[in-house]
């Protein structure tokens, strides 16, 4: 019982954690950046804010599969304890 509340409080934390690290993540690579910096130079008003939103999705998509696939595995690995 003590297992599982802390498994489900860090899992809660973890949550929310990383619900609100996207907020202040620059996740532009170097080459990103520099071809941003020269199209805003070469035309101006040029929009980049959904560049990093796409940058951000596509990051975290492969650790959510990841994610998904080692709770199936250890799941599978793992069984419950029958109860007495």
């Amino acid at each position: 019982m003590k297992k599982t509340f802390f498994a489900a409080a860090f899992a809660l934390l973890l949550g929310v954690l990383l619900s609100l690290a996207p907020l202040a993540v620059q996740a532009q690579c170097t080459m990103c950046k520099s071809q941003v910096e020269a199209a805003r130079q070469e035309r101006d008003d040029y929009d980049v804010a959904g560049l990093n939103k796409g940058i951000v999705y596509m990051m975290t998509v492969p650790y959510i599969l990841m994610g998904a696939v080692g709770y199936f595995w250890y799941r599978r690995t793992h069984p419950k304890a029958a109860k007495a």
